[in-house]
């Protein structure tokens, strides 16, 4: 996929992409280009790969305007990891920090750049969708299904970030301001996004886990069906245990290996990059580790002491793996992020490991993974209660917490918590990003969010629990494109 990606990269900045002052609109006169393009079965393949490139963003390392560089999920950590209890910026300067803080405004260029990164993928989505009938025939449908997985993908993350936005699901020309710009009720866009996870669900297979599947469609599928002010639980539940039941994917024994054996058993669905490649990699990873690395990088993904204490309750082996210099060098508020060390984890080996350039680094985001449907599986058939105690849940649960600690496994337990749950989803998936979500759809957000600013000294209010629609949008909008309250 790394290198399809190459076909149409000429063509990316005529076809799919935005103008300078204007992300959402496409360039009016591409139409001559994307048909003088889209002309075989391989084109529409590369304008599917080109989709991956759009969620892969620009590594920062290669660019020198941030406001228009399109990070992908390059910047994810900052409006998810950073807005809970979770992570830090190591400083107050830039706007960087201001995610952890609660000060985000409505200019703030990563939370622009990441709303735009995600229409990006949408409009290339419905670019190829709308030159699906150029593809063979017998590869029509499975284009059309591995593209609405991602249009559904990015529109997932859209409308639990900022709630009601534009739903665009077709080519439209750059004067159709009220297709481009009118908000849609979140509920309408949840009908969009579950119809294009139903179809991916029942059109495609488990070949890869670096392009779309229906594993991956069904685990999304699961977890939007948990989010919507209506859980459908069993629908979840049915969904996580297809998954499960298929026996195509299971826990790595190693919990290290999962992040630096890239696309083992337990990966569904993870976004590729390429070490050394400055086109090809992603600088993310080097920013969680200035303290390692003194001097090298930002400190961002700077560990509460709150969750490192999580870490020493209930870790397990899993606490080596996912924080720095735990034993003891670092004071307490130095502690970092070592799940995605820059393309390997031993900082003492020769040659380092961290490379000459970890702004060029080759970890893999991991997107979904089975130990996350392990416990969306629990999620669901304890269906909003306090507790459950249901045999499937209970397995699942302790399918995780075993491997966790695996001296003293099996670790008979006869129910889970919904506060065990939401900590033991804590330890085992942090900092890839799954915290904030967590608990706006565990209902908990305003209380934790509000005790972890006072201990922290923050001002937060329940306005942060959406971030702001970015004012260049409202601005190019002429008016059309309404704020969300409080900005």
């Amino acid at each position: 996929m790394k290198h399809i990606k190459y076909l149409i990269f000429a063509i990316t900045g005529f076809v799919l992409t935005s103008c300078s002052d204007e992300f959402l609109n496409p360039l009016p006169d591409t139409s001559v280009a994307v048909d003088a393009f889209f002309q075989s079965d391989a084109d529409v393949l590369a304008g599917v790969i080109g989709i991956y490139d759009a969620l892969q963003g620009v590594n920062e390392n290669t660019v020198t305007n941030i406001g228009n560089a399109n990070r992908g999920i390059q910047f994810e950590h900052l409006l998810t990891e950073h807005r809970t209890d979770n992570t830090r910026n190591a400083t107050l300067e830039g706007s960087k920090s201001d995610f952890h803080r609660y000060v985000v405004n409505a200019n703030n260029v990563e939370s622009e750049d990441y709303y735009a990164s995600m229409y990006e993928v949408i409009f290339r989505v419905n670019n190829i969708l709308n030159f699906i009938d150029v593809a063979d025939a017998s590869n029509q449908a499975r284009y059309a299904a591995e593209a609405k997985f991602l249009r559904a993908y990015a529109y997932f993350k859209l409308v639990r970030l900022f709630s009601d936005v534009p739903l665009v699901t077709e080519v439209v020309g750059p004067t159709d301001e009220e297709a481009l710009f009118t908000r849609i009720p979140e509920a309408q866009i949840y009908t969009q996004i579950v119809a294009d996870l139903q179809e991916a669900v029942a059109v495609l297979d488990n070949t890869y886990k670096s392009r779309a599947s229906r594993a991956a469609a069904q685990a999304l599928l699961a977890k939007v069906y948990l989010t919507q002010a209506s859980p459908n639980y069993t629908g979840a539940q049915q969904l996580c245990e297809a998954i499960i039941n298929s026996s195509e994917f299971d826990l790595e024994p190693n919990y290290n290996d999962v992040f630096y054996s890239e696309l083992n058993d337990e990966i569904i669905f993870a976004i590729q990059f390429e070490s050394g490649n400055a086109q090809e990699s992603q600088s993310f990873s080097s920013e969680f580790t200035s303290s390692v690395r003194a001097g090298r990088e930002d400190g961002q993904n700077i560990v509460n002491d709150n969750l490192r204490i999580a870490f020493v309750s209930n870790g397990g082996i899993r606490t080596a793996t996912s924080i720095t210099d735990f034993d003891g060098t670092l004071a307490p508020d130095e502690n970092e992020v070592a799940k995605f060390f820059p393309d390997g984890f031993d900082v003492n080996a020769d040659p380092d490991p961290y490379g000459p350039n970890a702004r060029n680094a080759g970890n893999d985001y991991i997107a979904i993974r089975f130990a996350d449907v392990l416990l969306m599986h629990v999620e669901a058939i304890m269906a909003g209660g306090a507790s459950t105690s249901v045999p499937g849940a209970v397995t699942s649960f302790q399918r995780v917490r075993d491997r966790a600690f695996p001296d003293t496994a099996p670790n008979p337990i006869s129910s889970i918590s919904k506060d065990e749950l939401l900590l033991e989803r804590r330890v085992e998936l942090a900092f890839e990003n799954q915290r904030w979500f967590d608990l706006l759809r565990f209902g908990v957000a305003d209380d934790i969010l509000t005790a972890h600013a006072a201990e922290m000294g923050y001002i937060y209010n329940s306005r942060a629990l959406l971030l702001p629609i970015p004012a260049r949008e409202i601005n190019i909008s002429k008016g059309l494109l309404t704020q969300n309250p409080g900005y």
